[in-house]
C-alpha cells in the first residue's frame, strides 16, 4: 500500500466492519507504525490521538479485533479493516460504537442464513482449532457429500414422527451441511436462490 499519512499530520482515519456482518463497527486512527502491528499481529491496532500512544483494541477489555482485510480507499488516506470481534466494540459495552446491534440473533431469518454462510466461508479461509466446520472441510468433498446425504435421509426418518423438536433439529442440520456444501464448492446461496425464483411464477 502506497498510502498518504502527510494529509492529517501523520495519521489515516480506519473504519472497522465486521467481516461477517457488514456492520461498521468503529472508526480509528492509525499511524505508519500502528498500522505494521495491525499488519504483523493480526489484532487492530490504534494509534490514540488523546493518550498519544499506540493501543490495541482489546487490551483491557479483552474484546479484541483480529483482522481478516485490509483495504485502502481510491486516495490512499482511509482504511477499512474487516474484522472479527471478540466482544462488543465499544467502550459503552454496545455492539458497535454507532449504537446499532450485531448479534446475529437479531436479524431475520433469512438474513441469519446468509450470516451462517458466512462464518462458514471465514472457517475455511481462517481455520479455528476444535471447529466441527474446519473438521468437515478438512475431509473434503465425497465425505462432506455423503454428509448431507447421511442428514438428508435423518430428517425422512424424523418426518414419520410427531416429534417436532427433533424435527427441527434434523432440519437444521441438513441444512448447515448444505451450507458446507455449498462453500466447498465455491457456490454462494444467492446463486442456488436465483434459480429457485427463475422457476418461480405468478
Amino acid at each position: 500500500m502506497a498510502l498518504d499519512f502527510t494529509k492529517m499530520n501523520g495519521l489515516i482515519p480506519a473504519i472497522v466492519q465486521d467481516a461477517v456482518t457488514r456492520r461498521v463497527l468503529m472508526l480509528g486512527y492509525m499511524n505508519e507504525e500502528s498500522l505494521k502491528l495491525t499488519r504483523d499481529r493480526g489484532l487492530v491496532t490504534f494509534w490514540s490521538r488523546s493518550r498519544q500512544k499506540l493501543w490495541t483494541k482489546g487490551e483491557t477489555s479483552g474484546n479484541y479485533l483480529k483482522v481478516r482485510e485490509i483495504v485502502e480507499d481510491c486516495d490512499h488516506d482511509a482504511l477499512l479493516i474487516k474484522a472479527i470481534p471478540s466482544g462488543p466494540v465499544c467502550h459503552t459495552g454496545s455492539d458497535t460504537c454507532f449504537s446499532e446491534v450485531n448479534d446475529p440473533a437479531e436479524v431475520t431469518s433469512s438474513e441469519f442464513l446468509f450470516y451462517l454462510e458466512e462464518v462458514i466461508n471465514d472457517r475455511r479461509e481462517y481455520p479455528q482449532e476444535g471447529s466441527y466446520t474446519n473438521h468437515l472441510f478438512s475431509r473434503g468433498l465425497n465425505k462432506i457429500a455423503q454428509k448431507v446425504g447421511e442428514e438428508a435421509v435423518e430428517l425422512i426418518i424424523e418426518s414419520k414422527d410427531d416429534n417436532k423438536s427433533l424435527f427441527l433439529g434434523e432440519a437444521a442440520d441438513l441444512m448447515y451441511h448444505f451450507l458446507v456444501l455449498l462453500a466447498e464448492k465455491n457456490v454462494p446461496l444467492s446463486e442456488v436462490i436465483d434459480v429457485l425464483k427463475g422457476r418461480h411464477s405468478r
